[in-house]
């Protein structure tokens, strides 16, 4: 007989799994439904020092507490609840047979929860709370973050499938959350690397296999422990809350990741990763200047020459090796632009997470301010040009275009936020930057093979256009994949590049 502890995430006692227990104990599973210390619908007692331990040991009670005929303990953890989760199993690995993350990031030891948190509201409650009493004092323990309102539930990543009842639901079940949860590290310990774990990938909010695999294929490190044995995955088409919104359908999967079954994925091949293929064009090894944050490719010219600054997607780690102005692809831009009579500026900007908005858009600006500033540049012609994710930060630009920028271009670009990403406070959304544009060009080259959430985004930013100035013209892209240049080196993706480029200069000539 399987037992299935369910721990849910911030705001939220074992109530929210009530639809999903009904159906596992009629397969004949045994449900146990977590609510954590300060997170119960009674108000706890005034000063009460809750903290990840906390919730780490009232875990642990509830493993020891059920019956050891059931050796099947399957740990389930939702959103902030993996954490405790992956706590508990340390302390009790020959007890827990399998981990479950339900739709939460990939804490690894010794980090907090903030890591994996994504809305900035939370993480600056939490973070202003403690600020004064730092994490092992009295004060974070005792002070709590308010639970969202009926309207921040429904604005919320991931929660586009829940009814309007849902939404009444979490609004007012919802209870304040204990700060000193989400600063605590996870213990460092290990203990728990090598239980089998599953991971349910909410693909209606932003995650699905082919990422994994994406992010698997370039190195990312924190998705490489999926591809160790014991792992698998298994794909839901529900927002953050299936245990709302699809609660028969997560039961399924459920009784499927206690079994082991999943799609497994493979660790990536020896070598370089994909992103630091080579580029798809034979560019002419050109020098180049260093300057702070960016790096300058000069054609052969004596005149001041227009500028095309290329922006990187991500987020990329802040410890990742080499840094974007050393992938082949972006080196291969500013060099072949610098071979046609421009000046190839690529920047290495701050975008380490998605709370870094904000920093790689001033990044961006100081960029844009140094090369403008340079005798060699006309700083009256100048293009942006964003790739993937880094295309939000076109935003601003599109909202108020300044004379020098004569265009901006985006490839295989994500046009705004995915689901599972936080808001940005309306900014970093360049659908809703279009209203006020004016006649400024917009060269979009667009992937045939595009994952189809960042796809949705390019789909959005096209209708938007429709009936504003902007001059828009899309080049597709046959058969290619996100990322391309440096793995799609056909005949096809050779011309889209070429067409892409002499599109924007043109735009620089005129």
């Amino acid at each position: 007989m399987t037992a299935f502890l369910l721990v849910p995430g911030t705001f939220t006692g074992g109530w929210i799994w009530d639809r999903v227990a009904e159906h596992l104990e009629q397969s004949g599973a045994t449900v146990h439904a977590v609510t954590l210390t300060g997170l119960g619908e009674e108000a706890d007692p005034v000063g009460r020092v809750t903290d990840l331990t906390t919730h780490i040991e009232d875990l642990v009670r509830v493993v020891d507490w059920v019956d050891a005929a059931e050796t099947e303990v399957v740990l389930v953890g939702h959103d902030y609840g993996i954490l405790p989760v992956l706590g508990a199993a340390a302390r009790r690995p020959d007890r827990v047979s399998r981990i479950v993350n339900l739709d939460a990031g990939l804490p690894q030891d010794g980090e907090p929860a903030l890591v994996i948190e994504p809305d900035p509201a939370v993480r600056e409650q939490a973070v202003s709370l403690t600020a004064e009493a730092p994490y092992g004092t009295d004060g974070p323990g005792s002070a709590v973050i308010r639970p969202p309102s009926a309207e921040e539930w429904r604005l919320r990543a991931g929660s586009a499938d829940l009814s309007a009842e849902d939404l009444e639901l979490l609004a007012r079940r919802a209870v304040p959350h204990p700060a000193g949860t989400l600063v605590e590290p996870l213990p460092a310990t290990g203990a728990a690397h090598g239980i089998p774990c599953t991971g349910i990938l909410a693909s209606g909010n932003g995650s699905s296999i082919e990422l994994v695999e994406s992010l698997v294929g370039m190195g990312e490190p924190r998705v490489q422990a999926l591809t160790r044995p014991g792992v698998t995955l298994v794909e839901i088409p529900t927002g953050h809350w299936p245990m709302l919104s699809a609660p028969a359908e997560l039961a399924g999967v459920l009784c499927r990741a206690a079994a082991g079954e999943g799609h497994r994925v493979g660790a990536r091949a020896t070598g370089s990763p994909v992103h630091l293929g080579p580029f798809l064009l034979d560019v002419p090894e050109r020098k180049r200047e260093r300057d702070g944050r960016v790096d300058l490719y000069f054609p052969d010219a004596e005149e001041p020459r227009p500028a095309v600054l290329f922006v990187h997607g991500g987020p990329v780690a802040a410890d990742a090796r080499p840094t974007p102005r050393d992938w082949p692809t972006f080196a291969g831009y500013g060099g072949y632009v610098a071979s046609l009579g421009a000046v190839g500026v690529v920047l290495d900007h701050r975008l380490h997470g998605l709370g870094d908005y904000s920093t790689a858009a001033e990044d961006l600006a100081a960029a844009i301010e140094r090369v403008r500033a340079d005798p060699r540049v006309d700083g009256e012609r100048i293009a942006l040009w964003f790739f993937s994710a880094g295309s939000l930060l076109s935003a601003d630009w599109l909202a108020a275009p300044p004379t020098w920028l004569r265009c901006i271009a985006a490839t295989y670009p994500v046009l705004a936020p995915l689901p599972n990403w936080p808001g940005f406070g309306g900014r970093f959304r360049p659908v809703e930057a279009l209203g006020a544009v004016g006649p400024l060009p917009f060269v979009l080259s667009r992937v045939e093979r595009e994952r189809a959430e960042i796809d949705a985004t390019v789909e959005e930013f096209l209708l938007a256009a429709e009936g504003t100035e902007l001059r828009l013209e899309v080049i597709p892209v046959p058969g290619a994949r996100h990322g391309f240049e440096a793995v799609d080196h056909t005949d096809p993706a050779r011309l889209a590049v070429q067409q892409a480029v002499r599109t924007v200069l043109g735009h620089l000539e005129g």
